[in-house]
């Protein structure tokens, strides 16, 4: 079925189910003629809590004119809208409700395909996983990056340059008059973080995957180009109804090997493994962290761009956005994978613009780092793996023993982090315990553990720190996320104990606890679970029964593809 005959409600009587939905959409002021067109929904993300989506209305405008210029019939509906920055206790514990939203709403109501508007973190994964599900034609844009502000000369971008400033106010670098005048200057349009953090990068690989018009992902939020990609977007919705090309057409395993591949390449969020994985999911296979690893350690970081960089999205933009990436890259992509636009990958690379010099964009002979933005870590203390954005970590501390400072939980930390008399060196391992999926709940991006006050003041700038949170990509430093399985769920991480010996050795792929196996296990006998795991209602209670583990993309088991809890 199609347009407004597709999924009719049911009353036991289709034709009286059409009539019944014609007289209702009239009220809407439509016409006959207008109703007999494709039907093209588009999600309307915009939130007055969401600065990264100010420009939706825009572009919701931009992607009608496309759709009306096509011949179909433009249909906005609203999903839930998360901001990074508003979301309690994190917008990861709220990704899997959007996924959810979007999947249903996609599937209820009549539309040939669907415009997806993703921008703010955690946005761009769940259209894309719901869509997954639905598995309706549909096609990705979003919001765009900011734009950079500046201060006192210098030029600034949210938020790797929020959380450089800020550990500057805490080591009493920047006084409390000037750190709120910065606050005015960090974030100073619509649109993403204009760093590499998890917007650009979902943003980027998404693109790569094959799921947005090319050129998309860099496009900044104030731009007219900005407006003429969702114009297209608009356009090329009509087409894919017309042609049935459907999410599981283009997010194959193929393409998203192609993702990982940018991932790495352009010094990508940590975030984006997390996602990944639970895209995967949503479409029936697992995401291999191995060969993340492999792939990793083939493919060197090549844009130069913060955190791992000196650059802003909007510089990105300007060179081309995610072509000359992919043209450095050219020979380590799958080139037959179908994409949105209807050609493939390699079809695209080749009607790109020509090349030209320019110093955002390294050639792989000249990499920003060798040896892939992100590497997977295994051990004791992470026996289902643990990851770390080496490009931008400190070298020195990539190899690296050094005596635990633990943390029980975020509270504790709070409290403790900052007193006086905490005993902690430059050359301790600050481990965080109970941020994971459970244990926070929701995973927050607490992973970036801020070094103590007290060394701070001392000039220490960077330590190894150690948790199953996850952490912004906006954020650097010698940081290992994701260490599964998390404490919450008895975790070895949850073992941990002041005074404890950890090695890190990132080259190794390699995180240890050191310790006597009969001491590990005696702790291990008097571990208990958090007792707010133990929710009895709502979507905390759903979260709570289905939320699976990091590399699974902390995705709710019954939402998979081939849930967990049985085989295929």
């Amino acid at each position: 079925m199609k347009g407004m005959s597709k999924g009719v409600a049911n009353y036991g009587d289709a034709g009286f189910s059409l009539f019944l939905r014609k007289a209702f959409i009239k009220a809407m002021g439509y016409s006959d003629d207008a109703l007999d067109r494709p039907i093209i929904g588009i999600t309307n993300t915009f939130s007055g809590y969401n600065a990264c989506h100010r420009n939706v209305p825009d572009i919701i405008e931009a992607v009608k004119r496309g759709v009306m210029l096509s011949g179909g019939l433009p249909v906005e509906f609203p999903l839930v809208s998360i901001h990074e920055a508003f979301s309690h206790p994190t917008s990861m514990f709220l990704r899997n409700l959007m996924s959810m939203d979007a999947e249903e709403m996609i599937r209820a109501q009549p539309m040939d395909s669907v415009v997806l508007i993703g921008g703010c973190d955690k946005t761009v994964p769940a259209l894309l996983m719901g869509a997954a599900s639905a598995n309706v034609p549909a096609i990705l844009t979003v919001t765009g990056p900011m734009i950079t502000g500046s201060h006192k000369g210098e030029r600034l971008g949210a938020c790797t340059d929020c959380r450089r400033l800020w550990g500057q106010h805490r080591a009493g670098e920047i006084d409390e008059a000037e750190i709120e005048e910065i606050s005015g200057k960090l974030a100073p349009g619509p649109g993403t973080c204009m760093v590499m953090g998890t917007a650009s990068t979902m943003a980027l690989v998404s693109e790569a995957m094959g799921m947005m018009l090319p050129g998309g992902a860099a496009i900044p939020a104030v731009h007219a180009d900005r407006m003429r990609h969702a114009e297209a977007t608009g356009r090329r919705a009509v087409e894919i109804a017309a042609e049935g090309l459907r999410p599981r057409d283009v997010m194959t395993e193929d393409s998203m090997r192609n993702a990982l591949r940018v991932l790495q390449a352009v010094g990508g969020s940590t975030n984006g493994v997390v996602h990944l994985a639970a895209i995967a999911g949503r479409l029936g296979f697992d995401l291999d962290l191995e060969e993340l690893d492999r792939l990793g350690a083939e493919t060197p970081v090549l844009v130069d761009l913060k955190p791992s960089g000196q650059h802003y999205m909007e510089d990105l933009h300007k060179v081309g956005g995610l072509t000359p990436v992919l043209r450095e890259i050219r020979e380590y992509l799958a080139l037959d994978c179908p994409t949105i636009s209807g050609r493939t990958l390699g079809e695209e690379i080749d009607s790109a613009a020509p090349a030209w010099t320019q110093d955002v964009v390294r050639e792989v002979a000249d990499p920003i780092h060798q040896g892939g933005g992100i590497r997977l870590l295994r051990g004791n203390l992470a026996p289902n793996g643990a990851i770390i954005k080496q490009a931008a970590a400190t070298p020195a501390l990539l190899k690296h023993r050094g005596r635990a400072v633990v943390f029980t939980s975020l509270e504790d930390m709070a409290n403790r982090i900052d007193d006086p008399d905490l005993d902690v060196a430059a050359e301790d391992v600050l481990v965080l315990q109970n941020a994971g999926p459970k244990g926070a709940p929701g995973m927050p991006e607490a992973g970036y553990l801020p070094i103590p006050k007290k060394l701070a003041r001392q000039g220490v700038k960077d330590m190894v720190r150690i948790s199953d949170a996850r952490m912004s990509g906006t954020a650097f430093g010698a940081i290992v996320l994701h260490v599964s399985p998390e404490a919450a769920v008895g975790g070895p991480l949850g073992l941990v104990r002041d005074g404890d010996m950890i090695t890190l050795d990132v080259a190794a792929g390699r995180l240890d606890l050191e310790g006597d196996d009969a001491e590990l296990e005696a702790r291990r006998k008097d571990w208990t679970p958090p007792g707010h795991t133990k929710a009895t209602r709502g979507y905390a209670k759903l979260y709570f029964d289905e939320v699976l583990q990091a590399e699974d993309g902390c995705d709710f088991d019954f939402l998979r593809h081939t849930p967990r809890g049985r085989q295929p």
